[in-house]
Parts: structure tokens; C-alpha cells; sequence
């Protein structure tokens, strides 16, 4: 099964996507810090990811920065960034990202990480 890393540093946020998620069938891993999501990705763990949602704002490098780090930790992966910033979609302009503006309800979501998923594999 393909899982899904979400990382978010608060902590409602980070459970109500993984409900959601969890609901929906998917498998989640889940990082409340950058430092901590690159880790993850950079384990045995991660072999089983095949999506990755994070927040636009959290401590420590900016968002696009962060994006960059995802990359190259786990080239080829799919990153949704979930964000209130609209004006922060320019950010990431030309790192092949999805960018979502809160709220993001439930349904979408998982539309979401399935579109994700299946244009990742196939």
C-alpha cells in the first residue's frame, strides 16, 4: 500500500488530514518538523511513500526552500503544499508542486493524494 507522508507542525491540522486520509484507505507517516520529515524520507521508512503533504509555514527554511529539500531527499514523489497564503503559490512556482489554499476540505483532500498517487505511478 502507498503511504502518505503529511507533515504539519500543528498538531490539529496534522490529525484531521490523517483521519481523513486514514479513512479513505490511505497509509500515513507523519513529521511535525522539517528536520524531522527529511529523516523520515532519508530511512528505510519512506519506501512505502508515495505522496507528501506539508504546510507552507513552519520553523526552520522557508516552504520553497523545504520543497527543494523533499526533492532531493525523495526525488519523484509528488508534494502538495496546503497553505491560508494564497499570495504564497508564487513561491513555488516551477518546483512541480500542487499548491492548495485552506481550507481544504475533506473530499478534496483525498482527491487530491489519489490524482497524486496514480499520476505518480502511472
Amino acid at each position: 500500500m502507498t503511504a502518505v507522508l503529511l507533515i504539519d507542525d500543528n498538531p490539529v491540522q496534522l490529525r484531521a488530514r490523517e483521519a481523513v486520509l486514514r479513512n479513505a484507505g490511505f497509509e500515513t507517516r507523519i513529521a511535525t518538523t522539517q528536520e524531522g520529515a527529511l529523516a523520515l524520507l532519508r530511512s528505510k521508512v519512506s519506501e512505502g511513500i508515495g505522496a507528501i503533504i506539508t504546510d507552507h509555514i513552519m520553523p526552520g527554511r522557508s516552504g520553497a526552500e523545504f520543497v527543494r529539500a523533499l526533492c532531493s531527499a525523495k526525488p519523484g514523489v509528488p508534494i502538495i503544499v496546503i497553505t491560508g497564503l494564497a499570495e504564497a503559490e508564487g513561491d513555488y512556482r516551477g518546483l512541480g508542486v500542487t499548491f492548495r489554499q485552506k481550507p481544504c476540505p475533506p473530499e478534496e483532500l483525498i482527491a487530491l493524494v489519489r490524482s497524486a498517487i496514480t499520476g505518480a505511478t502511472g
